[in-house]
Order: structure tokens, then C-alpha cells, then sequence
């Protein structure tokens, strides 16, 4: 499958008899060198339980080859083209992205590019945060970004803008995973890449497309997630803290919800092949 600017593979660790991921990177000139570095030291220095695990690093033939612990449910887009999601099943992707999030801001690391394909579940339930090519580390002398990076339907008013921006910016991109969770896809998702940053600038927070067909609580959380002002859009720790979030299901739930979705993506290549 591919992630991020790399093609990830399912491996066989010898030493341990332990399947892993392998993601391929093609050095290609300074920026990808730049990026692949980024994603080892961040996954390296950030170990948490809702990040998938960095194992080891390999240069193979011009190729970085990244070994990462194997989420053997796939992205969290694979999972949304195949089912339908709950209320309470999307509280608790939510609730598991939002711990990892919190840990990394509290550590004063932004993401920088949270989006369904960027969220790998396994068999079991479990919801771990992936792909940190565009995470930034923060510092005293450096608390601000203002690069446009990440991926347009997801990007946050001020990173469109190309203005000062900070660990929030990861908490629109959530608001925006939400939408994706409840309607399938994320709102301009089809849309040419300057079409969205207009569309974004002009349009404002996005909203649910039938806003009844959801419960005010999800209603409420996404409003707080897709604040325009960065200052009043929630924290990570504020919207754990969310109603939303605290009567989510337990993460265990969402294992039978990725067993029926790998079903689904099997059926769908078995009807190709024949």
C-alpha cells in the first residue's frame, strides 16, 4: 500500500519470526533525504501507544527502507471505502487519535498531515498514528511554523494562508478526518489543489452536508474541532475531555468494524480477478 512518499510492504523479521512493515523511500534529491530523516527521528523519539512503532532502518540500492511495526488492519481510508462507521465507533478513532496527538504536542511535535490514510488500525482494534515526513519539532527559540505543508482538504485557515501556526493545526485536520468518517470523504476532497485553498479560504469551517442525520454531540465536537481562529479551537487534552469522545466505544469494538472491511477489500479483488 502506499503511504506517505513511500510504498509500504509486509516483511518477515528472521531474526524474530515477527511480520513487520517495510516502507520504501527513494532518496531522491535533498528534500526526500530531509523527510525521511524527519520520519525516523519522530517516530524514533515519540514512542506512544496511538504511534505505530519505529523497529529499524535499512539503505538498500539508493532506497531507505524504514521496518515499522505491521498494522495488519491497514489505513483508516481503506476501512471508510469498505463500511460505514457509528457514531460511537468515529468517537473512538477519534479518542485514539487525539491520545496520540496530545502526547506529541505535549511534547511540542505538530504532525502536521493527520488524514484518514495517514491513521493505521489493526485487527484488533487498535488505532495508531502514522507517516511523519511533515512533523515539525518546536522549540523555545522556534514555537511557530509557517511552511504550507500537508495535504489541501485537511490543511488548517492559517496554514493556507501561510501564516505562524501552531500544534492546532492538527486538531482542524481531526475535525476534518471527522467529516471524512461520518460522510466518506472529506469536503473539496475531489477538488484541484488551488480550488481548495480558495474554497477553504472563502468558505469558512466546513459543516456535516445533512447535519440532522447526526447527533448534536457529534455536531458540537467537530464545531469545536473547526474553529477558524486557532485560538478557539480545543486541545488535543480539552477534547478528550469531550463528550463526544468520552462515550465513544472502547477501542476493542472497532476490531469486528476492520475485520468486516478487509472482507469487503477481499471480495472486491476477488470479483476483479474473475
Amino acid at each position: 500500500m502506499a503511504l506517505g512518499f513511500g510504498a509500504v510492504y509486509k516483511a518477515l523479521d528472521a531474526s524474530t519470526g515477527q511480520e513487520v512493515a517495510i516502507k520504501k523511500i527513494r532518496l531522491r534529491g535533498k528534500r526526500c533525504e530531509e523527510l525521511a530523516v524527519n520520519e525516523i527521528l519522530a517516530m524514533r523519539d515519540n514512542r506512544n501507544s496511538n504511534i505505530v512503532t519505529y523497529l529499524d532502518s535499512y539503505l538498500v540500492d539508493g532506497e531507505l527502507w524504514l521496518a515499522m511495526e505491521l498494522m495488519d488492519g491497514g489505513t483508516l481510508s481503506d476501512v471508510l471505502r469498505a463500511v460505514y462507521l457509528e457514531e460511537g465507533q468515529i468517537g473512538a478513532v477519534c479518542r485514539e487519535c487525539l491520545q496520540g496527538l496530545q502526547f506529541l504536542h505535549s511534547r511540542q511535535v505538530i504532525h502536521r498531515d493527520v488524514k484518514s490514510g495517514n491513521v493505521l488500525v489493526g485487527m484488533d482494534g487498535s488505532v495508531k498514528l502514522a507517516d511523519f515526513g511533515l512533523c515539525a519539532q518546536l522549540s523555545p527559540e522556534r514555537s511557530k511554523r509557517s511552511s504550507r505543508v500537508g495535504t489541501p482538504s485537511w490543511m488548517a485557515p492559517e496554514v493556507v494562508r501561510g501564516e505562524a501556526y501552531g500544534p492546532k493545526v492538527d486538531i482542524w485536520s481531526l475535525g476534518i478526518m471527522g467529516l471524512e468518517m461520518a460522510e466518506g470523504e472529506a469536503p473539496y476532497q475531489r477538488e484541484a489543489r488551488l480550488r481548495v485553498f480558495e474554497l477553504i479560504e472563502r468558505n469558512g469551517p466546513p459543516k456535516l452536508q445533512n447535519p440532522r442525520q447526526h447527533s448534536a454531540l457529534l455536531r458540537l465536537f467537530l464545531k469545536c474541532c473547526l474553529q477558524a481562529d486557532e485560538d478557539g479551537r480545543w486541545s488535543a487534552q480539552e477534547l478528550l475531555e469531550h463528550p463526544f469522545v468520552t462515550s465513544g466505544h472502547p477501542a476493542s469494538s472497532l476490531a469486528a468494524l476492520i475485520i468486516s472491511a478487509k472482507q469487503a477489500q477481499e471480495e472486491w479483488r476477488g470479483d476483479a480477478c474473475s
